[in-house]
């Protein structure tokens, strides 16, 4: 049999390792990742190899060369272009005339071939895919088996929501040559997201070999230094180019070691190195050939390449450095640290944790390394959630990191047009937009810059300047020193994922470009534009006179003064007589100023009473009647309804009840997936061709005009709140949560599915569960530890049972493993 070993990644992820040299050269225990690979096929008599190469091809041609050193036969198949990992295959078209196995030469696996082989010719496949069991999957494609091992489902990168399994694909594959049939040497193409999923659609057979031998991606720093640890600690089964001396402590050839250097396992030291006196190897440390460690320097969990050159004194802790690094007297390398190859660093330096420092660097004497030596700026990780980014002014969120911050987005959304940056006026929201459009105009893209706005009007200028994208910041109403960073699409909406996910690699490896002063980017400063947004939007509602010949009564509290003014604002131009409360601020939760201001506004003539809330709206009808979310999902919808709308479109959590109306209508339902991006995006794109579900984003996130809206609708039918309200069926919900660890979650969904009837199951987003009570459906939060469990029965007491039995049967799979 012949094998295939992919080896064109660049590994962005892994830079500055990666700087000079491929990810399959990155080595391991002494070795480059692929020389593993190769070690492990031969072991299971493949030796007929092709490698499909694109990033620093040479590198790899020249150390490999025709591979009889290593006792195999190499061909290389070299791509002009990056052709997907199916297309780069495809490229050793030739190579390709029976059976093959196709391997990454980045990841580190003693995956035993032969059983994975002979299970492939077992199950007459055409196509088997080594999984295995993975406990946080995200960052993997997961692929889904029935009973017999055939594949049935695939999901790639899967958010919280799609993780139906904890079974993932290795990019390990066993291949017949007839499934390349769809395509012609050439082709871009990708296995998980192109191949497979056509021959899934063809029926052609698939399988999946489950393992639970070693297998790891090499893909992050974190996972790096693991992998190495690994090899020490015995959990994986490689060739080491050493002798054990004692237990845990191995050495290579003609390496010379002091008598009185202390050693303490596991750790390895490579061929031809000098350890001198009074030095400390620690455990978990690996050195690499023909390096020199000076002496009464302590080395401990850190990995060092070939080459280097250590000085005397030296403390290194928790760090990674390549090739050809020389230091002085008395450096201290911190935990997390890299340092790239061919760095010079003089005496007496520190260099702090998490620090990375590219190749070729030199760095004087006395200096404190607390940023990084590629733009200059320290390194902070990203991390989305429902809001975007957030964290303390000054502390997580600095100047420095908002201008990052601000050439990352402008690189991913490139430079053709303008992008809107806004603040809610907040001092620390100010100060945060000022750095994050520094860096936008470094990258040469031009901004609109607008000050003293909520969320909700700077979607509206986003669309408004035709702009490419937008960014709002805000203050928290109860934390003041907790500034949230909110990113928009070109619609206004939240931008997407694999945008997120760009802005987060570009920003860990500062490879953003910037420009020379004759292309920076211009500053366009927009004063009083939410004066221009009321105007503007007094034209969606049709019928102001018949409001002001009413003039009803509205109340209004919010947390937010200015968004407070805005809907007052608008509301006072079509019309309304409004009352405003600044006391909301005041109160600990949304839900304790409700019960205070029932009584209060009970039995008054408000038309319409809301709380304006980061989320959207809460409406409170003139019996006291508090409208939550679910219910104001099905007013909301009952109102586009009785105004024509032939869609609704609602989260994946909202009641069947819509549903049932909307039939009644001949309207139809689109559900997306549960996050606010999701729904707004998807409000945004339809909206594009329907102007009723416009109508569905103004009521769910533009207050101004929801109240607009509604008032609209109330006073034409010569309605209040309560008779709309009065008119909602009635249906049952509750909502749970259960604890559950991040690395627990693919097992217990995985879980759930096996012991469940596939007839009964529905996969779109988290697990939903239908019987003849009601639905369940359970959701991994994206942000928090927890699974939360939404429950719709036919009757109260039905939705609280299956709430019950549901916990109970999770609780029950994560402490019975």
């Amino acid at each position: 049999m012949k094998a295939v070993i992919m080896a064109g990644g660049e590994g962005t992820r892994l830079r500055p390792l990666t700087c000079s040299i491929p990810k399959p050269m990155v080595p391991v225990a002494g070795k480059p990742t692929m020389e593993h690979i190769i070690n492990l096929l031969k072991k299971h008599d493949i030796k007929d190899i092709a490698s499909t190469l694109y990033y620093l091809p040479d590198s790899i041609v020249d150390y490999f060369l025709d591979g009889k050193r290593f006792g195999v036969n190499l061909t290389y198949f070299i791509e002009e272009k990056p052709l997907g990992t199916g297309g780069s295959v495809l490229n050793a078209k030739e190579f390709l005339d029976d059976t093959f196995i196709v391997i990454s030469g980045d990841a580190l696996t003693d995956i035993n071939l032969k059983k994975a082989i002979k299970y492939h010719i077992s199950k007459g496949s055409k196509a088997t895919l080594v999984l295995k069991r993975e406990s946080i999957p995200l960052e993997f494609g997961i692929v889904i088996t029935n009973s017999e091992g055939r594949i049935i489902r695939f999901l790639e990168k899967p958010g919280w929501g799609e993780v139906f399994s904890d079974t993932i694909n290795t990019g390990i594959y066993i291949l017949e040559p007839e499934v390349f049939n769809y395509y012609k040497k050439g082709d871009n193409f990708d296995f998980s997201r192109d191949l497979f999923p056509r021959l899934l659609n063809d029926n052609v057979p698939m399988f999946g070999y489950i393992t639970d031998e070693y297998w790891c991606d090499i893909g992050d720093l974190n996972s790096y230094l693991q992998t190495n640890f690994d090899v020490l600690d015995g959990k994986v089964d490689v060739e080491l180019d050493a002798v054990k001396k004692m237990k845990g402590i191995w050495v290579g050839r003609n390496t010379i070691i002091s008598d009185d250097a202390v050693l303490k396992g596991p750790c390895y030291i490579g061929s031809n190195c000098l350890i001198k006196s009074g030095s400390s190897i620690g455990p978990y440390s690996i050195i690499g050939n023909n390096t020199v460690v000076s002496e009464n320097t302590s080395i401990k969990h850190s990995v060092l390449w070939d080459f280097n050159r250590i000085g005397g004194n030296n403390q290194i802790r928790g760090s990674i450095i390549c090739s050809k690094v020389v230091t002085k007297e008395l450096v201290n390398f911190f935990e997390g640290s890299v340092t790239g190859s061919e760095t010079n660093i003089s005496s007496c330096v520190i260099v702090k944790p998490d620090i990375k420092i590219w190749p070729n660097k030199y760095i004087k004497e006395h200096s404190i390394v607390d940023k990084n030596l590629v733009w200059g700026t320290k390194y902070s990780r990203l991390t989305f959630d429902d809001r975007g980014i957030s964290g303390e002014i000054n502390i997580d969120v600095t100047p420095e990191f908002a201008s990052l911050l601000g050439s990352a987005f402008a690189s991913v959304m490139g430079k053709d047009l303008p992008l809107v940056i806004s603040s809610d006026g907040s001092k620390p929201a100010g100060i945060i937009k000022e750095s994050l459009a520094s860096g936008i105009l470094s990258s040469g893209v031009k901004v609109i810059n607008i000050d003293d706005i909520p969320l909700f009007v700077s979607r509206y200028a986003t669309r408004f300047y035709k702009a490419g994208g937008g960014i709002h910041i805000s203050s928290d109403s109860d934390n003041g020193n907790k500034v949230y960073i909110q990113f928009l699409n070109i619609k206004g909406g939240d931008i997407e994922r694999n945008k997120e996910k760009k802005i987060e690699h570009l920003f860990t490896r500062q490879d953003f470009e910037r420009c020379n002063a004759s292309e920076l980017g211009n500053i366009i400063r927009v004063e009083n534009f939410s004066s221009l947004y009321v105007l503007n939007n007094l034209l969606q509602i049709k019928n102001i006179e018949r409001i002001k010949s009413k003039s009803p009564d509205i109340f209004l509290a919010s947390a937010d003064d200015r968004a407070l003014d805005i809907v007052s604002l608008f509301l006072k131009d079509i019309g309304c007589r409004v009352h405003c409360d600044y006391t909301f601020k005041e109160h600990s939760s949304l839900e304790e100023y409700a019960k205070k201001i029932v009584n209060d506004i009970k039995d008054k003539p408000y038309l319409i009473c809301s709380i304006i809330d980061t989320d959207g709206i809460v409406l409170i009808d003139n019996k006291g009647r508090v409208i939550d979310r679910d219910k104001y999902s099905v007013l909301s919808s009952l109102i586009a309804l009785k105004q024509n709308a032939n869609t609704l479109v609602i989260p994946h959590t909202s009641t069947m009840i819509i549903d049932e109306m909307a039939k009644t209508f001949n309207a139809r339902v689109k559900r997306t997936k549960a996050s606010n991006s999701d729904f707004i995006n998807e409000l945004l794109y339809l909206s594009d061709t329907n102007e009723y579900v416009y109508l569905q984003y103004l009521l769910y996130f533009d207050p101004a005009l929801a109240l607009g809206k509604i008032t609209e609708f109330l006073i034409e039918n010569s309605l209040s709140l309560f008779d709309v309200v009065d008119e909602l069926p009635e249906f049952y919900m509750c909502k749970e949560e259960v604890n559950c660890s991040f690395e627990e979650r693919g097992r217990v969904i995985r879980q759930l599915i096996d012991e469940n009837n596939n007839d009964v199951l529905e996969l779109f987003e988290g697990i939903k569960l239908n019987t003849e009570k009601g639905w369940t459906l359970i959701l991994p939060d994206n942000s928090r530890p927890v699974l939360n469990i939404f429950v719709e029965g036919y009757c109260q007491e039905f939705a609280e049972e299956l709430s019950a039995q549901v916990k109970e049967k999770l609780n029950f799979i994560i402490n019975n493993k």
